[in-house]
């Protein structure tokens, strides 16, 4: 199952989050500079348990080397694909927590969750001398804090079956539970690290994740300057966009809505629609022209029910514009 989006959207851009990918990347391709000594590089700023209980080891760091591992393992990862898997799991579930927390809030918790991951790997795997990589722990945390927050939320899901693509949506409630439960699954199974997968700390993440959830939305948020949070507001919409088409008895026409900001309206936009047909959904283009108002209707034609003749009727999608 590949995660696409969820259906819930966000009032503001997702500065730090897009940030945080940026730093990853940006470190990831500085990573590849020193595949000569890469195993070195990793033991130095990968998280390695054995350099905090084994004396013998600690001692050939420095105090500032041991608390840097404590941070800088996050932001290293094993190749691409672990990036990649990471980097788009933060883009989809990242925004939204980062949008209800607010920017500097949401980097705490970000920083925080990575620790607390790291150590929840330390705590249980003491005398390893394998180093723990990655920014799944952080990411974790963020998908806990999602759990939380949009339990009701869908997630668009590309499932390729025999190389033809099908769309379903998930609760994101099964969706994460369901990760949560193969991570503990993992780590029962598992015995230390042999598996090359840090599972305890994904399964610390995601647990501390919805606790310091509930710290910060506790503790007051600091109101960013106003030529800041104007900067930030969203002026799109996502642009793939789930539709639900409703018909009325044997009339072959469908209806359903589109929504689009106040600036897409006025200058026009393209979007993905994704459509429900037969038991998979279809990805449409379609074009909103400019100067649109509230409760337009764009007809596209053909993608209504099919009557006795064989002929099909048009899905008719009313223009909801949101700020």
């Amino acid at each position: 199952m590949i995660p696409l989006r969820d259906t819930v959207p966000t009032k503001t851009y997702p500065v730090v989050n897009n940030t945080i990918i940026v730093i990853n990347v940006i470190i990831f391709l500085y990573q590849l500079t020193h595949q000569v000594g890469v195993e070195k590089f990793i033991y130095i700023y990968g998280l390695v348990p054995a350099r905090y209980s084994i004396p013998q080891i600690s001692a050939y760091f420095t105090t500032f080397q041991q608390v840097f591992s404590l941070f800088s393992f996050m932001f290293l990862h094993g190749g691409f694909w672990h990036l990649l898997g990471n980097m788009w799991s933060l883009y989809i579930f990242g925004d939204n927590v980062e949008d209800r927390l607010g920017h500097v809030r949401y980097l705490l918790f970000y920083i925080i969750c990575g620790l607390a991951s790291g150590l929840s790997h330390m705590l249980l795997n003491l005398n390893s001398n394998i180093p723990t990589i990655g920014a799944s722990g952080a990411i974790a945390g963020v998908m806990g804090a999602y759990f939380i927050l949009h339990p009701r939320a869908r997630i668009l899901t590309l499932i390729p079956i025999f190389f033809i693509p099908y769309f379903l949506e998930i609760p994101a409630s099964f969706f994460l539970g369901i990760w949560f439960v193969l991570q503990f699954i993992n780590a029962a199974g598992s015995h230390g690290q042999a598996s090359g997968v840090a599972w305890w700390a994904h399964i610390g993440g995601f647990v501390f994740g919805i606790l310091f959830l509930k710290i910060l939305l506790a503790l007051p948020s600091a109101s960013p300057p106003e030529k800041f949070r104007r900067a930030t507001e969203r002026k799109k919409s996502p642009r793939l966009q789930v539709i639900r088409p409703v018909g009325s008895g044997p009339a072959p026409h469908l209806y359903g809505t589109i929504s689009i900001t106040p600036h897409e309206a006025l200058t026009g936009t393209r979007k993905l629609v994704n459509i429900p047909w037969g038991f998979h959904k279809r990805l449409y283009r379609v074009l909103v022209p400019a100067g649109m108002q509230e409760g337009h209707k764009l007809r596209l034609k053909g993608l209504g029910k099919q009557v006795e003749t064989g002929e099909r009727g048009d899905l008719y999608l009313k223009v909801l514009i949101r700020a």
